[in-house]
């Protein structure tokens, strides 16, 4: 038995999340693997290099696990995927051609071939998350799905149903929110939460860098097929960039400060107009906290520009710095000033910590699967729902140019991809291009965004 505290009867009827005996030739089931060893089958469903990355933590936790099935809308990406897995993971990776699954319909066929019990690791473009979790909960299986998790309200109300009832079926839910499962920004996150820089004043979310998003139209490719492929370019499929880039920094502040915006009010545009797609390369954010404090998040995505993905945090009794990329990422300091300067430090990260972002995601998986052997409370839907909703509140801010309320937020029913469940790769897009080839751009004072 994995925790050596069990007996293997007793660990089958706790977790749901090991399959029973049957051989992987002879069946696509999740029962594909010895009951004996106590494996876990592992579903990939989104196969770019995010999803791919998952699988890889998924296969280094604690314990017997089998990537047993892939799906992709594309073979390519799916095949290419598979073939990296395999050589670092040769003997956790067994995937034939017969669980190999292509399509927008075929996460269902992964899906199933490791349910009921396994684990689905969700990673396509984040329109489809919330109706891939409801069927991955339907099927009875444990859930890891990358950040965004939806694109709009009514998206946000299927992704907490769904976690509901996988709350009710004793199922596991995982969320790609990375530095939540810091340990260094647990311990920061702490000390703060104890007082140690007094009352939160206000956080400052920064996420600055190159040019984001790519654009090359394939021959012969429909156009939902181009939109899905470049997904970050269409509000639509990815709730917009800000959202995609911006969610880990706005999810951190809110942690820190322990609460969730009331209202926001921002800006943003497009600096450059001939980047394809509907993307904003430039925002601004002011959110506003119950207590009257503020969270501002800006971003851009220009080259040749001031690049940071960082946090910066002022309490009333000094401040914070929290990096997310480059030499400092997650290794949080706080200061007894709001002069961020190394004789005013009063506790660092850990500095023997190497590789603090990889770590980071390692340990998202680390926890999932250890909540699944040791059947523990594991279900972070509700977290990841209310930063996502965060976010779509700032990007209809600054899409709109109004100050938005929570309450206007949730109460929006406006769908960016109406009918999606039923669309294959030759659907009409939810959005087209003009006769130039542009796509439409939102306008503030004039998009309604909610």
């Amino acid at each position: 038995m994995y925790n050596g505290r069990s007996t293997r009867r007793k660990f089958f009827q706790q977790s749901g999340g090991v399959v029973t005996a049957a051989t992987l030739a002879s069946a696509i089931s999740g029962r594909a693997y010895a009951a004996e060893d106590n494996t876990i089958a592992i579903a990939l469903v989104g196969c770019g290099g995010r999803g791919s990355g998952a699988a890889a933590q998924a296969l280094k936790t604690r314990g017997p696990t089998k990537l047993a099935a892939m799906a992709d809308a594309f073979a390519n990406r799916l095949d290419l995927s598979r073939r990296s897995l395999a050589k670092r993971h040769a003997e956790k990776v067994d995937v034939p051609p017969e669980r190999q699954f292509i399509g927008l319909d075929a996460y269902r066929k992964a899906i199933d071939a490791v349910a009921p019990g396994g684990v689905v690791i969700l990673a396509t473009p984040p329109a489809f998350r919330p109706i891939h979790l409801e069927y991955a909960v339907a099927k009875g299986c444990h859930v890891f799905m990358e950040k965004s998790f939806a694109v709009d309200v009514p998206s946000v109300r299927r992704l907490l149903k769904a976690g509901e009832e996988a709350a009710r079926k004793n199922l596991k839910i995982a969320g790609g929110l990375m530095c939540r499962h810091n340990r260094l920004v647990e311990e920061a996150v702490r000390r703060m939460h104890e007082g140690t820089i007094g009352d939160i004043v206000t956080a400052w979310a920064c996420r600055t860098h190159g040019a984001a998003g790519r654009g090359a139209r394939r021959p012969g490719e429909s156009e939902l097929a181009h939109q899905i492929r470049n997904f970050q370019l269409f509000t639509w499929g990815n709730g917009s960039i800000f959202m995609d880039y911006m969610i880990h920094d706005l999810d951190l502040c809110c942690w820190i400060k322990n609460a969730w915006p009331v209202s926001a009010q921002g800006q943003g545009g497009r600096q450059s107009p001939t980047t394809p797609g509907q993307m904003f390369d430039h925002y601004a954010i002011e959110y506003t906290f119950p207590d009257g404090t503020r969270m501002m998040a800006q971003g851009r995505h220009i080259a040749g520009c001031w690049d940071r993905f960082a946090d910066t945090i002022h309490g009333a009794a000094g401040s914070a710095y929290i990096c997310s990329w480059g030499d400092g990422a997650n290794r949080p300091k706080l200061y007894k000033s709001h002069v961020q300067t190394p004789e005013n430090v009063i506790w660092r990260g850990d500095k023997q910590i190497a590789g603090a972002c990889a770590e980071s995601y390692q340990r998202e998986h680390d926890l999932l699967f250890e909540a699944i052997r040791e059947d523990k409370p594991y279900n972070e839907t509700d977290r990841c729902a209310k930063a996502n909703l965060t976010a779509i509140l700032g990007r209809a801010a600054f899409e709109s140019g109004r100050q938005i309320t929570w309450e206007e937020l949730m109460a929006s029913d406006l769908e960016l991809a109406p009918g999606l469940d039923q669309f294959t790769l030759d659907s009409t897009p939810p959005v087209l291009p003009d006769s130039e080839g542009r796509y439409p751009i939102a306008m503030p004072g004039v998009t309604k965004a909610l």
